[in-house]
């Protein structure tokens, strides 16, 4: 099993319904940390965001995603239970399996790679992740950049993992 499907099983296993975390921003935050980020956990209302950067030079590339999911509705409707990460014709069923925590995971693989890779980054990385993408979404990435704004720290690039969003930040 590759370290991004590893990962992945393990956030699809938390039952994050809207905007329960259920635990996926601290997984994060025990990875991150010994690459040397700084984590923040910035919580706003019931929302649950982590803000994590390494580095403080220009550029800053970011990556923006969530840990929380659709709630699942009957159980019953669904071939697999939803928080059980489940492989089927070399697929990955599971609730936020497409939308979104495999793309965190592969988020934060990229990251161990490319650091191990490079010694010499004169650059900074940062992730932005909440829990309030699937819900009302005023207290998640909104809030995040705001005060980011508002410390003058500057996001030179940013990939979203979302395979549904139109808008630019």
């Amino acid at each position: 099993m590759t370290r991004t499907l590893e990962l992945a099983k393990n956030l699809i296993a938390r039952k994050s319904n809207t905007p329960d975390d259920a635990g996926c921003q601290d997984l994060l935050i025990s990875l991150l940390e010994p690459l040397g980020f700084k984590c923040e956990k910035i919580k706003v209302g019931d929302v649950d965001n982590l803000y994590a950067r390494r580095g403080n030079e220009a550029p800053f590339f970011v990556f923006a995603g969530h840990t929380d999911v659709v709630p699942s509705g009957p159980v019953d409707q669904w071939i697999s239970p939803p928080f059980e990460p489940t492989i089927k014709n070399d697929k990955l069923y599971g609730r936020g399996a497409a939308d979104m925590k495999t793309s965190i995971a592969a988020f934060i693989v990229s990251i161990e790679e490319f650091l191990k890779e490079t010694k010499d980054f004169k650059g900074s990385i940062g992730l932005i992740i909440t829990s309030d993408e699937e819900g009302v979404a005023v207290d998640g990435t909104v809030k995040v950049v705001e005060l980011l704004k508002e410390r003058n720290e500057k996001i030179d690039f940013c990939v979203v993992g979302e395979p549904t969003s139109h808008v630019k930040f």
